[in-house]
């Protein structure tokens, strides 16, 4: 995992290793980049074994070079919480990263409230997913904030944030059964998208993941499919809500054939770390 900036940091992409994260969530660890007793540990929390990758990831926790090395396995332990749905452990180990950057607002600003607000993104991706919807909307403000602290932050990177924040807005409504207050949200979204330039296209994709996710959780199973099924077919979070929309309109076999592309998910972050224990068990 790299927390220095990278062409895909430059250009606001969101670098998971395989899985694609959608407004919200931040960039995963690099497969280049991760210690051996990291890459061990990822392999063990795919596997289901989380107190074993734990005690390698403390182990990394324990023996780091430097304050960075410390975040990055930190950071690793997060998403090992997050693999079994803990919204507060979670958290608390993504704070520690965000602890980390804002010793760095200083020597590198633009990075270090960026990645303020990754975090706390990130934590607030494991929380709506956890079903703890106060503690997601909470933290997904709060990364909104801390992203919006960068000195003299783009025009694009600015609606990035405000898109992020109406698209997480739009979910949690849509869990709180509130159609109005997502159909709102949505809107906002949109209207964040369409302001930005060189950023347009990169986050074009996430829209119908928006779309589809606020269908499937409101009822619409049909609309959520269509819009489903235009979002990144890559990414195991979305092959999960595909998957669970089908089990909605009573087609077995094509859910069971979608959670076993999300069961296949080799990164370790949100989307891996929802679908992977979700499609396990859906298979059994």
């Amino acid at each position: 995992m790299r927390f220095a900036p990278s062409l895909c940091a430059t250009a606001l992409l969101l670098c998971f290793a395989v899985s694609a994260q959608p407004p919200g969530g931040g960039r995963g660890p690099g497969p280049g980049s991760m210690s051996e007793g990291l890459r061990q540990a990822t392999a063990l929390d795919l596997e289901g074994k989380y107190s074993e990758a734990r005690q390698l990831i403390q182990k990394e926790i324990d023996s780091a070079a430097d304050a960075r090395a410390k975040a990055n396995a930190q950071r690793s332990m997060a998403m090992s919480y997050a693999f079994e749905s803990n919204c507060g452990k979670t958290t608390e180990y993504e704070r520690m990263v965000m602890a980390y950057w804002k010793t760095r607002e200083a020597e590198e600003p633009a990075t270090a409230f960026y990645q303020q607000g990754e975090m706390a993104n990130e934590a607030a991706r494991v929380c709506i997913d956890s079903g703890d919807l106060d503690a997601a909307a909470k933290l997904y403000k709060l990364g909104t904030e801390l992203g919006l602290k960068e000195p003299g932050i783009s025009a694009d990177r600015k609606a990035l944030w405000e898109y992020r924040l109406a698209h997480a807005e739009a979910r949690i409504a849509a869990r709180r059964n509130k159609p109005a207050e997502a159909k709102k949200a949505i809107v906002a979204a949109r209207t964040a998208l369409d302001s930005m330039t060189t950023l347009k296209r990169q986050q074009e994709t996430f829209f119908p993941y928006l779309t589809g996710y606020v269908a499937l959780y409101l009822g619409d199973y049909q609309k959520a499919l269509a819009e489903l099924l235009q979002a990144n077919q890559n990414d195991a979070f979305i092959q999960c809500l595909i998957a669970q929309t089908y089990e909605k309109l009573g087609e077995k076999e094509k859910a069971l054939e979608y959670y076993k592309k999300a069961a296949g998910a080799r990164a370790h972050n949100p989307p891996a770390a929802y679908a992977v224990p979700l499609a396990r068990k859906k298979l059994g």
